[in-house]
């Protein structure tokens, strides 16, 4: 077994547990308001915006005998520049104030999600923030494009508003290969333990971002 297959497996409860959440299985479904929807992206704004952050902060924290993670890192920040003002165009797209939502307090569950992934990196494990980056684009590549649909249909938004689910569904199929090729070269028990506590904790916190979101289901009109 590799160490990706051993990540699949040792946190396969926790990622099973995030698909229960009301807010996310409807959402598969096309099953919410818009109100929810733009409520979603909201928080997804307050937590991507840290994303090239953590990826600076792990890589300035590395030990001199892991510093080959830099190339990747790099990659991922590269990749990651500007996702946040994608999803406040989004927020715009489908009618809600981006403003607003730039400037909003994030819920509590969403600052903890960060506040835990900065802690980790520095107080612990820096390599471990990769459990992280299993959980949101292995979350990702099975809900992103699926959910649009689902919600652009439901909602009749136009697909402006779905950039940042588009774009994850088909590019973390991609960052998926490539972080499978990267972790499969980590064999330090510690870090490697780091990794997967970190995604099955992220998977749970994750979870309660989700289940803090205020949820109404899609309004039905009768024909």
């Amino acid at each position: 077994m590799t160490f990706y297959e051993r990540l699949q497996k040792e946190t396969a409860a926790a990622r099973a547990q995030l698909y229960t959440v009301p807010q996310l299985t409807d959402g598969l479904r096309g099953d919410i308001s818009r109100e929810t929807y733009i409520a979603y992206l909201t928080e997804a704004f307050h937590h991507v915006k840290h994303t090239v952050r953590f990826m600076m902060a792990m890589g300035a924290r590395l030990p001199e005998n892991k510093k080959w993670l830099h190339d990747a890192i790099a990659e991922y920040i590269e990749e990651e520049k500007g996702h946040e003002e994608w999803i406040l165009n989004d927020i715009a797209a489908a009618g809600g104030d981006k403003e607003a939502a730039r400037n909003a307090t994030p819920n509590l569950e969403t600052q903890v999600l960060v506040a835990y992934n900065y802690d980790y990196i520095a107080r612990k494990n820096p390599v471990g923030f990769l459990g992280m980056v299993f959980m949101l684009e292995s979350t990702s590549t099975q809900i992103a494009s699926t959910g649009a649909d689902a919600i652009m249909a439901g909602l009749k938004l136009p697909k402006s508003a779905f950039t940042y689910l588009y774009s994850h569904g088909a590019l973390d199929i991609e960052h998926l290969k490539f972080f499978e090729n990267l972790v499969n070269q980590i064999d330090d028990p510690e870090d490697q333990a780091a990794i997967i506590e970190v995604a099955q904790n992220t998977f749970r916190l994750f979870a309660g971002v989700l289940s803090a979101i205020p949820h109404q289901k899609a309004k039905k009109h009768a024909a």
